[in-house]
């Protein structure tokens, strides 16, 4: 879970006129400041993607704390994700799609379709995780376009009523509170006291419910549940899977964790792992049920995470454990710098898997920078769905989907960590846990600039060889760092005497009860 950011410099905004071509408005912000404003006539269908307004179902999976290195079709050298590498194999895939170096920030993005610190994110707790409500939602702008919503898992926007799924545009609502199951903290982000990973208390459309098994397995059961009840609906669907696993605490079912355990893994790996080869099980149980139902072919289904891969998990290379034979396993961090929490390359960049059979190829790659700012456009325009006047920073990825080839200017990205303490001046921390990335170069924390296309493993530092770089990036910085400062909404927002999760439910405990949940019949 926790804080980063991604903003961009250049954004592309098409508006379409039904049954012709149009005026597509090109803004670049290339070198740092905006240098062109060019009129192009072209068809709405080059500028949106040929898919555009064919209204799929959506199903976007989003794990907490996976990132990109432990999958086995990564690269990794000894876990086990037959499934996932399935998706993989069956997916157009970005190979360097970027998020923020925490969770809430990631998400607020992918709500809003713009910079976290633009939605006044900032942190995990200290209600600096709610996201602010003026944004209009993705679930609402589906809603709008005649769509079912639903959300399973974590959300992590805000636990008061008002920033609750339920209030954000969501239809159908299975979540945890706070960023984790269990989670409390002296501010007003805590999930139902007392929870657990297994037979976690949910909060299902405004009630708590107490469910049986493991929370992964538990939130799929969920999806699968309500997807198989809305799917001949006539209406299209859009299915959030937000798990909290693999975020730690590690706990994972005993018999993912005896493959670990036997092999002489530490607890913490053995459960960080064990939950990701739980997750990658559920996958396949929903890809099954999805062919099953005849729906691969009307469904668009996402794979990613929310940020880099966990820290303390040991450092890339270093042997994490020898099993009774010798073998030895070391941590695996594809090649890349930082991890969860940094703004280098392996702090924010995730798998970004797109599945969609009889239309988009299987097997491709697309080597364009993109970005969780991305996806809000990206849906908006398959579903035909109008976006919100200003506020949508991302692009609308289409076009490459359908073209990995295709025309795609430049942009400038930013990640900010954020997390400054409570009370502290922003502006203080301006210069500090930031970078800014384009397609090329990572310039991280003012004084590092790496060549990523050269160097994707950010060794040798080049920051002496491209002063113009450096100084475009500076100045671009500089006033979106200006422009954004005013959005900082919940800096100075007092902190909240209650925890909205717990006097939920001791209200609802008192009087009527936590009923049993009873799971679907699939």
């Amino acid at each position: 879970m926790t804080r980063a950011t991604l903003g961009t410099a250049g954004w592309l905004h098409a508006r379409s006129n039904c049954l012709a071509s149009h005026q597509l408005w090109l803004w670049v912000a290339w070198a740092g400041v905006p240098l062109a404003l060019a009129s192009l006539t072209v068809r709405a269908a080059d500028a949106e993607g040929q898919y555009a307004g064919s209204r799929p179902n959506i199903v976007l999976m989003i794990t907490d704390d996976q990132g990109y290195p432990p999958v086995g079709r990564h690269g990794h050298p000894w876990i086990r994700t037959p499934n996932l590498d399935k998706l993989y194999d069956q997916s157009t895939r970005f190979t360097r799609f970027l998020v923020s170096p925490t969770c809430s920030p990631t998400r607020s993005a992918i709500m809003s379709g713009k910079h976290p610190m633009r939605c006044g994110v900032t942190h995990t707790i200290l209600e600096r995780e709610r996201m602010a409500l003026d944004v209009v939602t993705l679930p609402q702008v589906l809603k709008k376009a005649g769509y079912q919503t639903a959300i399973f898992g974590k959300w992590h926007l805000g636990d008061e009523a008002p920033y609750q799924p339920e209030n954000r545009g969501f239809d159908e609502v299975f979540i945890h509170g706070a960023g984790g199951i269990g989670q409390a903290y002296n501010c007003s982000c805590a999930d139902a006291p007392g929870n657990s990973y297994f037979d976690p208390v949910i909060r299902h459309n405004g009630k708590f419910v107490k469910t049986h098994g493991f929370c992964t397995d538990v939130f799929f059961t969920a999806a699968l549940g309500w997807i198989k009840k809305v799917k001949d609906s006539g209406k299209p669907f859009f299915a959030y899977v937000s798990t909290n696993a693999p975020h730690a605490p590690y706990h994972a079912p005993p018999e993912y964790l005896k493959r670990y355990t036997d092999r002489g893994f530490p607890a913490n790996a053995a459960g960080f792992y064990g939950m990701i080869e739980n997750i990658d099980d559920n996958v396949g149980r929903l890809l099954d049920k999805l062919s099953q139902w005849g729906l691969l072919e009307k469904t668009v289904i996402i794979f990613m995470s929310d940020n880099g891969m966990a820290g303390g998990l040991g450092r890339p290379g270093q042997i994490i454990a020898v099993g009774p034979d010798g073998t030895q396993y070391p941590s695996y961090n594809a090649g890349m710098k930082g991890l969860k929490g940094s703004p280098d390359e392996g702090g924010v960049r995730v798998p970004f898997w797109v599945r969609w059979d009889g239309h988009w190829p299987a097997g491709r790659d697309i080597d364009r920078v993109a970005a969780h700012i991305d996806i809000f456009p990206t849906l908006a325009a398959l579903a035909g769905a109008e976006l919100p006047p200003d506020q949508v920073e991302g692009r609308n990825l289409l076009p490459l989907l359908d073209d990995p080839g295709a025309e795609w200017p430049d942009r400038y990205l930013v990640t900010h960590v954020c997390r400054w303490p409570k009370g502290a001046n922003p502006d203080d921390f301006q210069w500090r846990n930031f970078a800014i990335r384009n397609q090329r170069f990572r310039f991280v924390n003012n004084r590092e600039l790496y060549d990523m296309e050269k160097d994707p493993g950010q060794t040798n530092n080049v920051i002496d060889q491209y002063p113009e770089v450096v100084e475009k990036m500076r100045h671009f910085y500089e006033q979106w760092w200006q422009a954004t400062r005013p959005r900082l909404i919940n800096e100075d927002v007092p902190l909240s005497p209650t925890r909205p999760y717990h006097v939920w439910f001791e209200e609802q405990k008192r009087t009527e009860g936590i009923p049993e949940w009873q799971p679907p019949e699939l």
